[in-house]
Formats: structure tokens, sequence, C-alpha cells
């Protein structure tokens, strides 16, 4: 991307909470914060002060089949921002003080996370759809497991897993591939092969599924499981997103939001992993209306697998995808995560011309094949937090 003059570079490393012995789980998310805290020749500060005294950043954030280290910086910072990352990666202190100063940060956001519901209900949702499945595990870890986890496994988890079998480096910007690929040898050694992950079908443990709790809103989440990431029709499940809850003028929005004034919040979503994939439709709204909210959830599902969707929402839906679709890749950063994010879950890595081509490939078929393989009542899930019992819900899904 010659007209910018930054870069944003990734490691991308293929482990994430889906990946954890469950004695273990949150080790990425606390291996996330740990990385920031020294390595044998710079402290926490050292790293901070690199970054910050050329106005540029580093962050993290983990996932359910990955775990991403960044940085975004001037181009001709490229060679600090690689040598850095690489010592983070390879060389952490992982020192005993700086566990316990992590592990009470992490029992702090454990516990901001219980208190926020709008978004508890969505690893809610997860936990109920994939039951014992790996994929239903909070990234963050549990406050037990958080509590007990020591030094000598979070080393272990990160020998087994941070490798150079198990990363990839992507990189947007002002570059050359070449460059970047000489940086990184240049501070990256041969390490052991990479794990392979075991991929398991998962069965939902329950179609209902409340949390009760004191709050002044309720938080609803209805949805199910999807298509794996390499499925040949995400496209067309795209499409059905964006014209179920994917914008302001989707069926649900207009409905449940501007007709009806039932939610300020209403959406839809969709997550695709390697065996599976999932989608969900959020709505947040007073306690006394969630009935209603999730008959109408329900009806407008309904209508999408009778009635399909007409000509016009397709060209719709298809120009809302492009247009996203464009505009998030002109930011180096945005360009950075869908590469390394693809090449570390092992899927396509598409030109933006090959993703419109998928897209304005999508048809009307593709879009009620989508619907038939995913909508069927049935195979819907319920979840909600609020001041309600599971019989407030008694026959939502009429299947």
């Amino acid at each position: 991307m010659p007209e910018v003059r930054s870069v944003a570079l990734g490691y991308w490393v293929g482990v994430g909470s889906r990946d954890e012995p469950a004695p273990l789980q949150g080790s990425s998310h606390f291996l996330e914060h740990l990385l920031f805290k020294g390595t044998e020749t710079r402290s926490a500060r050292d790293i901070a002060e690199i970054f910050d005294g050329c106005g540029g950043e580093a962050n993290a954030f983990s996932e359910k089949e990955y775990t991403c280290y960044y940085g975004r910086v001037l181009d001709k910072d490229l060679p600090m921002a690689a040598e850095v990352l690489s010592d983070m990666i390879q060389n952490s202190s992982i020192a005993p003080a700086d566990i316990e100063a992590e592990r009470n940060v992490i029992l702090e956001e454990l516990a901001m996370h219980e208190d926020t519901p709008e978004d508890l209900i969505h690893d809610f949702f997860a936990q109920t759809l994939f039951g014992e499945h790996p994929l239903g595990r909070e990234i963050m870890g549990t406050v037990e497991t958080v509590g007990s986890i020591d030094q000598d496994a979070l080393r272990s988890f990160h020998s087994e897993n941070y490798n150079s079998h198990n990363i990839v480096v992507a990189a947007a910007g002002n570059v050359e591939h070449d460059e970047v690929v000489r940086r990184v040898s240049d501070n990256f050694g041969e390490s052991a092969g990479r794990a392979v992950r075991e991929t398991v079908d998962p069965i939902p443990s329950s179609r209902l599924r409340v949390l009760k709790r004191k709050t002044e809103g309720a938080h609803i989440v209805i949805g199910g499981l999807g298509y794996p990431s390499g499925h040949p029709l995400r496209f067309a499940w795209g499409v059905l997103d964006v014209l179920l809850g994917g914008g302001m003028s989707s069926r649900l929005f207009q409905e449940i939001r501007e007709t009806r004034g039932l939610a300020y919040s209403v959406f839809s979503y969709r997550n695709l992993f390697m065996e599976t994939g999932t989608y969900g439709i959020y709505a947040g709204t007073a306690p006394g209306s969630a009935r209603e909210v999730v008959d109408l959830i329900v009806k407008q599902m309904d209508l999408m697998l009778e009635s399909g969707v007409t000509e016009s929402e397709l060209d719709h839906a298809k120009c809302h995808m492009r247009g996203a679709v464009v505009l998030a890749l002109e930011d180096p950063a945005s360009r950075m995560t869908r590469m390394g994010k693809s090449e570390v879950t092992g899927g396509e890595i598409l030109s933006i011309d090959e993703i419109i081509a998928r897209v304005d490939a999508v048809t009307i078929d593709d879009v009620a094949t989508v619907a038939k393989d995913l909508l069927q009542p049935g195979s819907r899930v319920l979840t909600a937090i609020g001041p309600f019992r599971e019989k407030d819900f008694a026959g939502w899904d009429r299947s």
C-alpha cells in the first residue's frame, strides 16, 4: 500500500481458548497479558516507551482459535516493530511477580464482564450452543482456572504453542514483502512442529437457557450452528446476515427498532470456525417487552425461511457487502488482520476483486439454501439474561 506512510505488523499464533486443557482455561488470554510484561533484555516499561516514543502502538487480542500480537508504526520503524514483537513472543520472562499482578487484573476483568450483561449474553449463548465442545469456553477462562494457573503451566503452554511452525506473520502498508521476510527471519529461530488441532462435532446442551438477574434491561440472543470457515456458501450466508440484521435497513432493525420502538439495539452476527460456525441475533429490550421481541425475531426468521428474499433485497445486500469490504481494506490494520486471520485458520486469502466476485455470484437460490440449512425451527437456541424464568419463554420456537 504505497499510498500510506505506515505499517501494520501482526504475529498470529495458532492457539486459542479451544486448544486449552480444561484446567488451563484462559491460558491464551493470560499469556496475551504476560508477553507485554518484559523479556530477558527489556522491561514492560521499555516495551511501552519504544512504541510510544515513535507514535506507534502495540497491542494483542485472544480469540477461540488464535491469538494476535500486533504493532502499528511509521514505515521507517518496521525494523523496530519486528524486532520487539519477535522478542516478546519468544523471550517473555513469564516471571512469578508478573503472573500474580496480571492474575489480579484478569480476575477484575472477569468480574467486570460478569457485571456487563450485554457482553455476557454472547458467552452465555456460546456455552449453551456448544455444550462441552471447546468452542463453548470463555476466552478469559474462569475464576477457578485463572486463580490456579501457575508459572510452570504457563511456560509449558507457551513453549508448546509459541513456535515458528505455529505462527503466521502478516503485514500491510508501505512495506515490501521481501523486507518483512528478512526482518522476521533475522529475529526468529526455528523450533518444534505445529500441534494438530482436534475437531469435534458440537452438540447444543440446551435449546433454552435463562440466566436470572435483577437487571433493568433484558438481553436476548437467538441463534444456532452455521457453516465452517471454508464453506462455499459463506458469502451467501453473509448476504442473509445483512438482510436479517446486518444494518439499520435490515428486517430486524426496521421491524423491532424503527417500527415498534421495542429495542435500542438489535442486530445479527456470525462466526466461522474450523469445523462449524454460529449465527446469533441479539436484542436489548425492557423485561416487559422481552417475549414480544422474541416472537418478532422468530417471525422474521420464519419469513426468511418461508418466503426468501427479493431481487431488490439481494442487490441491496450485495452493495452493502461490497462497500463494507472495500472501505475496511483501505486501512492497513484491517488488511493485515484479514490476511493473518485467513492464513492462521487455514482459509483463503482473496483479493478485493475476488471477494467482490464471490459476493456478486450469490443468487436468490443460494440465500434460500442457507436459510433452509441454518434457520430451521428445532435447531434454534434461545438464551436470555434478565428477571426471568425459563417458563416465561415456553413454546418460543413453536417447534
